[in-house]
């Protein structure tokens, strides 16, 4: 019982030190690798970079504790980190404190998702989501996640369009305008020394010895040049106006904001208390409704102003008091740095005595030392329910990533792995992580092979991994102010390669062409609707459940006949001679209310076809089941075969079909006489007495039985 609620004690039954040592090198290897991923991850997902760290540090240890597989390592990964920002992205602005709030909750809905589908032993559930629309989606999402990377390489600012296909053309709008030449280089540098490293050797952390080098690059190169500026230092009315209704428009949408805030509070008591069918509740929605209008309105406002203010170029003059020219207005008696500034705007209120005028790369900044601080998330149970369908998607997306992994390391361990068990683990560290102010996280392939590949014993490797993050969060996060954002965006780009899998494409449809087709178009309506990720797995769901219902609702009704090697075979596939008076006819699949009436149009094809038969026999090994709908139509076609003249027999028939024709008087109906165990029996006997004298010997079953020539 121990074992069960906690499984990481068999783990300790014969460890050792030398196993010890074993997985601290394979924990501080992960961890080498962890800590910058982390970081970039956490920007993918539109929160603070060292948002990751606090993703990092409890959920390894708490999944490897309390799931199945030894060597699995989780924490933020590219897939989980895109889907968060687009669930999020319609409720509030990325990297708000509202949005850090809403994906902290996130993280809670997700882990108590998946805890509560491995406790109730519902980790079959996963199945729903097919290999084909995974591999569409998978592939879809890393190229979204490699091309949301370019504006961080080329140093540009531009908002997210509604379609994301817009939003990378305002990149390459922005990019042609200008190009901050250092960042390009900066992170074609990093991208370069990843590849030839990995190269070089597979086994040195390249990802590590990417970032410290830029880091000292851009450290002692200046890289980054932020210049803190009073808007009196800009030399241009119109840019300084231009801030001042910029401002306007951000002061309208936090009070608009606040006022839709406390509305929703209010409307959710009144849907409690008076129901949503209230002339109350009616109000509050159509007050809510057009305060969603008025922040469309605005933001539509604020974002030509974003768009007016980031586009102007500036030339600086002096050292410690700047004053900042417009490139076109800049006088020549002035001389110049010779650097091109650009005024830094995001979302948030510009503070006209201190405007971040850049000058250089955007590098990591500052990062808050030490450890978060440990809270449950607000929580309230409709915003619960207005984050769980992004959950369930999320759970089930992260969880197939991470059983898919972890099987394919047991498989090579020889180790015993249990899905629900596992849901536990990645429940749990999703939950407690966020308490831990984390976001979703889930099992990563790239660590995961990399703690494999280290040796890894047990989950103790994912515990001195979530150690080390402690460590750098407590005492070496100053050392990553310097850390260039463009070599995070390499960092990301590096990781989703390894995601692009044509070959899947290609193998879906070789397996099966419908297959094929499907995971072409979760891949084609994932691309189109990005940022809305979900609807191309909603697709591809649906597709894969409308595929299997029509194969069901039309399964394989063949003919059989004598092949060379004296075994029954089908007609049309190898093109056998059929017998004129004995049809057999295999049905394969459940028998059911969808498929009852198919069956039995099948048989009377075959008998309009045959105008001598004599004898029908059904081959039943395929079915496995029956529902009260097939056992009518096989009653009803029964009696319209006998009423033709036509006798018919059944084969092959399992326990479970056997019990419900006696449950349901069919078994006397057949009789006892035409139920044979398997269909080798029933075409001899049928044989036997089908056949005339003379007729027998150029039959195409003739070769199949035991003929004595004395026989009538």
């Amino acid at each position: 019982m121990l074992t069960k609620v906690f499984p990481f004690l068999v783990w300790l039954r014969d460890y050792s030190k030398e196993k010890f040592k074993i997985d601290f090198i394979s924990g501080l290897t992960v961890a080498l690798v962890l800590i910058p991923q982390s970081m970039a991850y956490a920007q993918l997902a539109g929160l603070p970079p060292y948002y990751g760290l606090y993703a990092a540090f409890l959920p390894p240890m708490v999944a490897a504790l309390f799931g199945s597989s030894r060597q699995l390592q989780t924490g933020p990964v590219a897939v989980v980190s895109l889907m968060t920002a687009a669930s999020l992205a319609p409720l509030a602005t990325a990297g708000s404190e509202q949005y850090i709030a809403y994906a902290v909750l996130l993280a809670l809905t997700v882990g108590i998702f998946q805890f509560a589908l491995g406790v109730l032993r519902l980790g079959l559930i996963v199945n729903f989501l097919s290999h084909p629309v995974v591999n569409g989606f998978t592939n879809a999402a890393a190229i979204i996640i490699g091309l949301s990377q370019f504006s961080k390489l080329f140093g540009v600012y531009v908002d997210n369009a509604e379609h994301f296909y817009e939003t990378i053309i305002r990149v390459v709008i922005a990019a042609i305008d200008y190009t901050h030449i250092p960042t390009l280089l900066m992170g074609i540098f990093a991208i370069a020394m990843m590849i030839g490293l990995k190269k070089i050797n597979p086994k040195i952390p390249n990802v590590l010895v990417a970032v410290v080098i830029t880091t000292l690059i851009s450290y002692f190169t200046g890289f980054n040049n932020d210049f803190s500026a009073k808007i009196s230092d800009i030399n241009s009315e119109k840019v300084k106006q231009e801030i001042s209704e910029f401002n306007s428009t951000v002061q309208k949408i936090d009070d608009l904001s606040k006022q839709r805030y406390e509305l929703n509070l209010a409307l959710d008591k009144i849907k409690e208390d008076k129901g949503k069918n209230s002339i109350d509740y009616l109000k509050g929605s159509q007050e809510i409704a057009l305060i969603n209008k008025q922040i469309e309105e605005i933001s539509h406002f604020q974002y030509l102003a974003r768009k007016n203010l980031r586009n102007y170029k500036f030339e600086a003059a002096g050292n410690e008091n700047k004053v900042f020219y417009l490139k076109t207005t800049a006088k020549a008696e002035f001389e110049t740095d010779g650097k091109t500034w650009r005024l830094k705007v995001g979302n948030k209120y510009l503070k006209e005595d201190s405007l971040t005028m850049t000058g250089g790369g955007a590098v990591v900044g500052q990062i808050p030392p030490g450890l978060p601080a440990f809270s449950i998330p607000t929580f309230s149970i409709a915003m619960f329910l207005k984050l769980l369908p992004f959950a369930i998607i999320i759970s089930l997306l992260g969880f197939m990533e991470a059983i898919a992994i972890a099987k394919a390391m047991a498989a090579k361990t020889g180790q015993k792995l249990d899905p629900n068990q596992e849901l536990i683990g990645q429940g749990l560290a999703n939950m407690l992580g966020a308490v831990g102010k984390s976001y979703p996280v889930s099992g990563s392939f790239s660590r995961s092979a990399v703690n494999f590949d280290s040796g890894a014993v047990t989950g103790i490797s994912s515990v001195v991994t979530s150690l080390m993050v402690v460590i750098t969060l407590m005492f070496f996060t100053p050392l990553l102010y310097h850390l260039p954002q463009a070599v995070l965006a390499g960092v990301i780009m590096m990781a989703v390669f390894g995601l692009v899998n044509v070959h899947g494409f290609v193998h879906a449809y070789e397996a099966k062409k419908s297959d094929g087709i499907i995971s072409v178009l979760t891949f084609l309506t994932t691309l189109a609707f990005a940022p809305h990720l979900e609807k191309g797995i909603e697709l591809g769901v649906v597709l894969s459940l409308g595929v299997f219902l029509y194969n069901n609702m039309r399964p394989k009704v063949t003919s059989l006949a004598m092949q060379e090697d004296m075994s029954l075979g089908s007609t049309d596939y190898h093109g056998l001679k059929e017998c004129p008076h004995v049809a057999v006819v295999r049905f394969e699949g459940t028998l059911f209310f969808a498929n009852a009436t198919y069956l039995e149009d099948q048989v009377l094809n075959f008998q309009r076809e045959r105008p001598e038969l004599k004898h029908i026999i059904i081959a039943c090994g395929g079915i496995n089941d029956i529902d009260a709908s097939g056992e009518e139509a096989l009653g009803l076609l029964i009696d319209r075969v006998k009423a033709s003249g036509v006798d018919i027999s059944f084969s092959g028939l399992n326990e479970n079909v056997i019990s419900v024709f006696k449950r349901t008087h069919l078994y006397e109906k057949i009789g006892e006489e035409n139920i044979y165990g398997n269909v080798q029996d029933a075409v001899e006997e049928v044989f036997k007495v089908t056949h005339q004298k003379g007729s027998v010997y150029s039959c195409p079953l003739v070769s199949y039985i035991p003929v004595d020539s004395s026989a009538g």
